[in-house]
């Protein structure tokens, strides 16, 4: 009867070993199949981080522009320009030649 208990109970410690390693395979699995999810968003996630610090640097150069468009709108040039562009303006003497279009 003793014989019978102890290979009952290897037998059962085997089962309970076996259902141990099934349950960690098991989680290393799942464990795999996420981590393969996870680098997949990671890298479309740097992906993006590149594209926005793309438009950064042309928004960053865009308002330079701006910058440097608003001072030379404050100049006297600028203000010549559009009084002869868009008002016809001319100085004293001077003499206007248009084409005819």
């Amino acid at each position: 009867m003793a014989r019978r208990a102890a290979y009952r109970r290897r037998r059962q410690n085997r089962f309970g070993m076996f259902l141990a390693c099934a349950v960690v395979i098991m989680l290393l699995i799942v464990v795999a199949v996420d981590s393969v999810g996870l680098t997949a968003k990671r890298d479309a996630y740097r992906l993006k981080e590149q594209e926005l610090e793309a438009q950064i640097l042309e928004e960053e150069e865009r308002t330079k522009e701006i910058e440097e468009y608003e001072k030379y709108t404050q100049t006297m040039k600028y203000k010549e320009e559009v009084a002869r562009d868009r008002l016809g303006l001319v100085y004293e003497g001077e003499i206007l030649f248009k084409d005819e279009n």
